[in-house]
């Protein structure tokens, strides 16, 4: 089939990549605009486009897709189906049909669980052990169209949300494609979306990736690792904003600590939640890079019975 490919971020180059050594003929790639990056507020290509180039192929980046132009452009194309793997905008109802096989998308997620742009986060924070990836095609309802293909994944108990999406972006890849031949077969038919087991993840912003640590320490572990890499757990502190890294939760620490309380020891940081206690992993100063918590503890020099979340360092 000829297919447009429509993404943005890492993950989707997979599948990129993927559709581009198959039978298929990837004829162009549609992405998000570059946006500044870094202090410098540099623009920056996305990772898609990045990759798209790099395969020769024809980049398009519209301010958006409304327009009378990219309308144009997508018919000039003629393609059989556009292939979509975050590529981080709605499409309008009048694009849907131009397709000969509509728009077809990858999602993180076995639907109709996770539904909205941050299913891997979601699934961590919330204590799933199975996750997987699904391929559906697009309706004006958001990731509510029927699906064609499911893979499940395992979420491990140190998974952070950077690992889980790289392997779901590789297994995603692979269904991708698989969806693509079944359709241009005719060996593939979608199925409605179950109407039970629906759930909802909205984007994460940094302020709900602050770490509260009345929280009871699992909850502290799964936050801080639903949030790794991006946007990052953080908590406020005397020495302002601290980004954390993947913590390790303590059932019985050896001694009683508050919420927030910090035990500082030789091989490591201790910090009280709501029940228990979590092992510091890595700390990161603001503007400075992440280093082992015991490191930062030496300079800190954090007084006895001193507390995390407390201090300057907002949102």
């Amino acid at each position: 089939m000829r297919v447009l490919f429509a993404g943005t971020p890492e993950p989707a180059v997979a599948s990129l990549r993927a559709l581009q050594a198959s039978d298929h003929q990837v004829v162009a790639v549609l992405t998000r605009p570059d946006a500044p990056a870094g202090r410098g507020g540099r623009l920056v290509a996305s990772p898609v486009a990045q990759a798209g180039r790099g395969l020769g192929l024809p980049v398009l980046q519209p301010a958006s897709v409304r327009t009378e132009e990219f309308l144009a452009q997508l018919r000039a194309l003629d393609v059989d189906a556009v292939a979509v793997v975050a590529y981080g905008a709605l499409i309008p109802a009048r694009l849907l049909t131009i397709p000969r096989h509509g728009w077809i998308n990858l999602h993180f997620s076995l639907l109709p669980a996770w539904r909205g742009a941050a299913p891997v986060q979601a699934a961590i924070k919330s204590g799933d052990d199975v996750t997987g990836v699904s391929t559906f095609l697009i309706e004006q309802g958001l990731d509510t169209g029927p699906v064609y293909g499911t893979v499940t994944e395992p979420i491990g108990p140190r998974d952070t949300a950077g690992a889980l999406l790289a392997r779901l972006a590789e297994s995603g890849s692979r269904l991708l494609v698989a969806t693509m031949d079944g359709i241009a077969d005719g060996a593939l038919t979608p199925r409605p979306q179950p109407t039970e087991g629906i759930s909802h993840a909205g984007k994460v912003t940094p302020a709900e990736a602050r770490v509260d640590f009345a929280a009871p320490a699992l909850a502290v572990d799964r936050l801080i690792r639903s949030v790794t890499p991006e946007p990052g757990a953080w908590v406020p502190s005397r020495w302002g904003r601290l980004g954390l890294g993947p913590v390790a939760p303590i059932a019985d620490p050896p001694g009683p600590v508050a919420p927030g309380e910090m035990a500082v020891g030789k091989r490591d940081v201790l910090v009280g939640t709501g029940s228990g206690a979590v092992r510091l992993g890595t700390v990161q100063p603001a503007g400075k890079r992440p280093m082992p918590a015991t490191d930062w503890a030496r300079g800190a020099r954090p007084a006895p019975g001193e507390r995390l979340g407390a201090g300057s360092g907002g949102e």
